[in-house]
This record gives structure tokens, C-alpha cells and sequence, in this order.
């Protein structure tokens, strides 16, 4: 039987989603409920399959290797596994300086 993970959305991460469908409702309502149910489609996935997401680069090439990430173009989904609980960390528009955005989370975490 394969081990279940209990996938946690953190206020910033639910902000960053809630953020991302309401600059997309703006032009399109019904665009917005899709990509809002496609993210969290996705990310419910990793209540089998965390190790899927491979190591955010950015914060490897800072020594930092606890980190993980789905892509979901445009987005990067950020997380971190911990026991048998998925902590959704962020959703971040790659077309966005990710590397500053990562770097100030990060050092601000307080999971």
C-alpha cells in the first residue's frame, strides 16, 4: 500500500493562488475557475507522489535542498515534505524574478 501525505496549503501559498485567480477573473471569470481547479488538481497529486517535484533550483544552488517544486506553466509550485505531511509553500508565476522571491520566503519561514 503506498504511504499518504496530508497536503497543507500555507497562508502564503492560498494568498499567491488567491492572487493569481483574481488577476485572471479580471478578464476572464471562467478562465479563472479552471486554472484555480487545474492547481489544485495537481497539487492534490502530491498526496501520493510528493518526491515527483524535483528540488527548486534556485535554492540548490544556495545550499538549500529541502525545498521542492511542481511545474505547472506558468507557475512553480513550491513545497516541502516533512514526515508524512505536504506543506504547500507558495505558487509563483516563473515569469517573475522566482530566485529574490524564494531567497526573502525562505528566510522568513516559520514552519
Amino acid at each position: 500500500m503506498k504511504k499518504k501525505y496530508k497536503v497543507l496549503w500555507t497562508d502564503v501559498a492560498e494568498k499567491d493562488l488567491v492572487d493569481i485567480i483574481e488577476y485572471i477573473a479580471e478578464d476572464s471569470p471562467e478562465t479563472a475557475l479552471q486554472v484555480m481547479s487545474m492547481l489544485r488538481d495537481k497539487v492534490s497529486q502530491l498526496f501520493f507522489y510528493p518526491e515527483r517535484g524535483r528540488i527548486v533550483p534556485e535554492l540548490h544552488h544556495q545550499g538549500i535542498s529541502k525545498y521542492r517544486e511542481l511545474v505547472i506553466p506558468p507557475w512553480r509550485v513550491m513545497f516541502r515534505i516533512s514526515e508524512n505531511t505536504v506543506y504547500v509553500l507558495s505558487v509563483i508565476d516563473s515569469r517573475r524574478n522566482v530566485e529574490d522571491i524564494l531567497l526573502r520566503r525562505v528566510l522568513g519561514e516559520r514552519i
